[in-house]
């Protein structure tokens, strides 16, 4: 029995550590944007209309690029929640609300431009 319930605990860790390792993207621009993931060899393209969120995509680490732009081009390492705003791609952080913060310390960061 306690062999099972051990089972039991390790399938759920790891089923909750894959979901809760992955990127996150919504767009808060007003426009709808081309978003581009790029994993190693693979490549899938996703239009995000306005405010709309695209979830769990690259679980270990992939290029994101806006509009087949070249140069802008942002490396994520798959935990990351980022949104775009103003044709930039922006962290929200790993645990991000919904809305963006406002003031001055709560702007989001830009990620690493590749």
């Amino acid at each position: 029995m306690l062999r099972v319930i051990s089972a039991a605990c390790v399938s759920a860790a790891l089923l909750w550590t894959s979901t809760a390792q992955a990127v996150s993207v919504t767009n808060r621009d007003t426009r709808e944007m081309k978003l581009t993931v790029i994993e190693g060899e693979a490549k899938q393209d996703h239009i995000l209309q306005p405010s709309q969120e695209l979830k769990e995509v690259c679980q270990k680490g992939c290029v994101i690029r806006l509009n087949d732009s070249e140069s802008d081009e942002y490396e994520l390492e798959g935990t990351e929640v980022v949104s775009i705003e103003e044709g930039y791609l922006y962290y929200d952080g790993p645990d991000a609300p919904s809305e963006p913060s406002s003031g001055a310390a709560g702007q989001p960061s830009e990620p690493e431009k590749r």
